[in-house]
C-alpha cells in the first residue's frame, strides 16, 4: 500500500471566490478519502488536497472532483497526483 495525494486546484472568476470554495465543499466523492483538506488563496483560488491509501499502481481508479461549471472559472482546473515515497535514514 501506499498513500497517494490528489490535488486539485481552481481559480473561479473574479468575485466568485467564495461560491467556488462552497462548490468544492460540496462535492461527493465516489468513496471517503483518508483526509480530505479545502484551502483558499489570493485571486479567488481554491485547492482541494485528498489523501487515499491504495495499493502500488491502483492511484489511476481514485476518485476526482469534477470540473466545475465553465462560468465559475477562468480556466480548466489543474490536477496533480503524487505518491509517498520511502525515505532513507528516517
Amino acid at each position: 500500500m501506499s498513500t497517494v495525494a490528489l490535488m486539485w486546484e481552481a481559480r473561479a472568476v473574479a468575485g466568485r471566490g467564495t461560491e467556488l470554495l462552497e462548490w468544492a465543499r460540496a462535492q461527493v466523492l465516489a468513496r471517503e478519502p483518508v483526509r480530505r483538506e479545502v484551502l483558499r488563496a489570493q485571486q479567488d483560488r481554491v485547492l482541494v488536497v485528498t489523501w487515499w491509501e491504495a495499493p502500488e499502481g491502483v492511484a489511476a481508479e481514485l476518485p476526482e472532483l469534477p470540473e466545475p461549471a465553465a462560468d465559475l472559472i477562468t480556466r480548466p482546473v489543474h490536477r496533480w497526483r503524487f505518491e509517498s515515497v520511502e525515505v532513507s535514514g528516517a
